[in-house]
């Protein structure tokens, strides 16, 4: 995680898509605790450590020059339930709040896309200061970092399918402030 960690504080631009749950960057950090108990695979002080780590992670999106910062989610993730309503309720009204700034965008491919290249899996690509790309790519065991063109080549198409099944990013906001209802 080390490595990624350094990848992603140098990043210019960062693409990340998830299938399961809202990106790490984009927690709260309620959001981030329910999601690290559950499944009941950590001790407590590895829960606080993780999301002290995830939190402070965040700051890349807020410091002098933060990278462009695109998330891309299945609409499976705005409806799972990761801990009480409350804190859906608060990680909606920081997707809304967070994706105001000119730097984030987020955008949900619709259930109705039905089948779709993302369901792969998650993964981020960044893009370095030399014009460089890194893919992280998350496991239940270890994540993985490559450069391996190969690799990065294979995400970036990957990445371009899952942009052309989401929706624009007004649409996106719209069907988030609409799913919040649900929370409440």
């Amino acid at each position: 995680m080390r490595e990624w960690i350094t990848v992603e504080r140098e990043a210019t631009m960062i693409r990340w898509f998830e299938p399961s749950l809202i990106p790490g960057l984009l927690q709260t950090e309620a959001y981030a605790r329910a999601v690290l108990r559950g499944g009941r695979m950590l001790r407590e002080p590895e829960v606080e450590q993780r999301v002290g780590s995830r939190m402070d992670r965040q700051s890349v999106l807020s410091r002098e020059h933060p990278p462009e910062f695109v998330a891309v989610v299945d609409e499976a993730v705005l409806r799972r339930a990761i801990g009480a309503p409350a804190v859906m309720v608060a990680q909606f009204e920081h997707l809304l709040q967070i994706t105001e700034q000119p730097h984030v965008d987020l955008h949900v491919v619709p259930a109705g896309a039905g089948m779709h290249a993302g369901l792969a899996g998650p993964f981020i690509l960044a893009r370095t200061p030399d014009s460089g790309e890194v893919a992280h790519l998350d496991a239940a065991v270890r994540a993985h970092v490559t450069d391996r063109p190969e690799d990065v080549d294979n995400l970036q198409r990957r990445w371009e399918s899952l942009r052309g099944e989401a929706l624009p990013r007004r649409a996106s906001r719209d069907l988030v402030r609409e799913l919040a209802k649900s929370w409440t």
